[in-house]
């Protein structure tokens, strides 16, 4: 892979821009498979996951950077489309739990298809633009992503991925790491409990640093109350106890694209462990890179995760690529291998020989992996 730098001006281009509002087509999509029903309702994740698959395999890589030190005032039209979906995200939700529990022409298997549908939007773009908003500095933008988690009923991903993920990202005390040979159906149901269990501690411990207790009225976690609680009354009057099921339904399909990815961003790669609890730092080698020109469009380019870690405050227009020298590359972008993931004999088949590989080029002196883990385990907290 050969990667170019790109002039300022042209990163600035609208047009440049223009291909990340794409996110923005998944809306009448769902919107008319609600008024069509039968088989348009498979429209939404067969164009994420397959039409996705066929154009990234047509448009090839995305091989330029844009200079990570240009100036972010002349951004406005990437943030623009992070910072207007949570309304438009709230608006099909709610509108599509009204129109569906008083619409005659859709049965219960197609009102789950239908919200199933929805998850996949809430999660493959909600959860990515929140992702892109809690990294930010502006206040607007934090409580927009909170706003985003809490429809998907997952407000303590914040926490966590801040205070946990980031900072423990590639070791045995990030719960979202899959380990080598973990499948998806062992890594799903765990980091679900773990997850939910190490943002608590991390808030908690924060709030005794200084000399507060738990439940005191700063915790974060009484804003993710009151809002996932919020929406789930919203719902609720909205569309009955139906409509509350479907808001249900959307939200775990929204948490389960989530795990799906996480699972695939850093699955086998480990950070070395230094001794009394510390690793090395976060490098762009701990998290499998793709430069996938399609799916970086749809997902504002979450695939160049390597730089993401590496410099986490980075917007996404001005995140770099990697050649394989400096980063792992999957061999597909996230549609492909999220599909993959979801079959594990095909994901170990394909994956482990490359973790393999990984270890012998940034860890050769490592030879013995099961020794080592049981060395680098997490300490208490």
């Amino acid at each position: 892979m050969s990667i170019t730098a790109l002039p300022d001006e042209q990163v600035r281009s609208p047009l440049r821009a223009l291909p990340f509002w794409v996110s923005l087509t998944l809306v009448p999509m769902v919107v008319w498979a609600a008024f069509q029903g039968g088989w348009w309702l498979a429209v939404v994740p067969f164009y994420s996951w397959v039409l996705y698959s066929l154009l990234d395999a047509m448009a090839g890589l995305e091989e330029g950077n844009p200079d990570p030190l240009m100036e972010r005032t002349g951004l406005g039209w990437y943030r623009a489309i992070t910072l207007i979906w949570a309304p438009v995200q709230f608006v099909t939700l709610f509108g599509l739990i009204y129109y569906a529990t008083r619409a005659d022409h859709l049965s219960g298997l197609e009102l789950w298809a239908l919200f199933f549908g929805m998850g996949v939007l809430s999660g493959t773009v909600g959860i990515n633009y929140s992702h892109e908003l809690l990294h930010q500095k502006p206040k607007l933008d934090r409580w927009l992503g909170d706003i985003l988690l809490a429809m998907v009923l997952y407000s303590h991903f914040r926490s966590e991925h801040l205070l946990v993920h980031h900072r423990y990202v590639a070791t045995p005390r990030d719960p979202v790491t899959a380990r080598y040979n973990e499948g998806f159906y062992r890594f799903f149901p765990r980091v679900l409990w773990q997850c939910l269990a190490s943002a608590w501690g991390a808030e908690k411990a924060m709030l005794a640093r200084k000399g507060l207790g738990a439940f005191h009225l700063s915790n974060p976690f009484w804003r993710y109350a009151a809002l996932q609680g919020g929406m789930m009354v919203l719902a609720l009057l909205i569309g009955g106890w139906l409509g509350l099921v479907l808001f249900l339904v959307q939200a775990f399909t929204a948490i389960w694209q989530l795990e799906l990815v996480n699972y695939i961003e850093h699955y086998g790669l480990t950070r070395r462990h230094l001794g009394d609890g510390k690793y090395e730092p976060v490098r762009p080698h701990h998290s499998w890179n793709s430069a996938k020109k399609a799916s970086n469009w749809l997902l504002i380019n979450l695939q160049r995760h390597s730089d993401h870690h590496f410099k986490p405050d980075r917007p996404f227009p001005l995140l770099q690529t990697y050649d394989a020298d400096e980063a792992p590359q999957l061999p597909h972008g996230y549609p492909v291998m999220t599909i993959m993931a979801s079959i594990p004999p095909l994901w170990r088949r394909r994956m482990n020989p490359r973790v393999r590989a990984w270890r012998k080029q940034h860890y050769p002196d490592i030879t013995d992996w099961s020794a080592y883990k049981a060395a680098s385990n997490p300490l208490p907290r």
